[in-house]
């Protein structure tokens, strides 16, 4: 099947985020397309082996220039989501090629909903990263590192009861502790946590105890740390990864009730 013969295009995807971001300047278009594109991929719309609409029917549905709309394939490329060759134009790639590591292709993944096995992948990730970073974090943690990690918890608790504020600190208290290790490899990995925690504060929001009964749980992360006990640090982290996918599955599964009532009623 060659692009002209595809019936499927991206005119669902020219929405007024396109136009905003026209006027935003060739930066944001370009993300926007990016993202348009990704999200119709990861979701299932193209499935792996399909052609994409041929660059000039994209460049008219999505409302871009060739240009943009080339600049947009090649970062799906890097991401491994797409190949282009001649003849056969723009394909999309198997799963096992995407990169699930890439903070946009993670995002994308949950963007039109979660499932168990969604959750299950997400702390999975975690579980295999931040508890062995905190037991090097113990060993080699600086004393500003300490200090950081310390500042940023007392954020958390002055913000425990507001999700939204409690979010920031919390997200530099995990992202200091990867940084603690002194791994620069690790270290680069802040990123895709970041990605992965922003992920769990947003399917976590249901949660009418707020975040404030985490907080004995962080602040025994910091303290192990601060200690240099690697293994109780190790320890700690795991624990408060498994309550974190706890209250996540509480909510998620809140949500799905939510909207099966929702679909009965209509």
């Amino acid at each position: 099947m060659n692009s002209m013969k595809n019936k499927k295009s991206f005119s669902t995807a020219r929405t007024s985020r396109i136009a905003v971001a026209v006027s935003s300047g060739s930066t944001a278009l370009h993300a926007t397309v990016v993202e348009q594109i990704g999200l119709r991929i990861v979701q299932g719309d193209f499935l792996p082996g399909e052609a994409l609409p041929s660059a000039d029917d994209s460049s008219e549905m999505l409302g871009v220039s060739r240009t943009v709309l080339r600049e947009a394939i090649k970062v799906l490329a890097g991401k491994g989501l797409v190949e282009s060759r001649p003849k056969t134009g723009t394909r999309v790639r198997p799963r096992s090629d995407w990169n699930f590591l890439d903070p946009d292709v993670l995002s994308w993944r949950y963007a039109a909903g979660v499932s168990d096995e969604d959750v299950r992948a997400l702390f999975e990730l975690r579980r295999a990263i931040e508890p062995m970073s905190a037991a090097l974090a113990a060993q080699r943690a600086t004393p500003v590192q300490i200090a950081e990690i310390h500042a940023a918890l007392a954020e958390m608790e002055a913000f425990s009861d507001d999700g939204d504020r409690f979010a920031k600190p919390d997200l530099v208290f995990h992202q200091t502790i990867l940084r603690m290790t002194g791994n620069e490899l690790i270290g680069s990995l802040a990123a895709l946590v970041e990605t992965a925690l922003v992920m769990s504060f947003r399917l976590s929001n249901d949660n009418p105890e707020g975040q404030r009964h985490s907080l004995p749980l962080h602040r025994e992360v910091a303290e192990k740390i601060a200690a240099g006990d690697g293994p109780g640090a190790q320890k700690a982290l795991l624990v408060l990864i498994d309550n974190a996918e706890e209250d996540v599955r509480r909510s998620v599964e809140n949500r799905n009730k939510r909207r099966k009532d929702r679909e009965q009623q209509s």
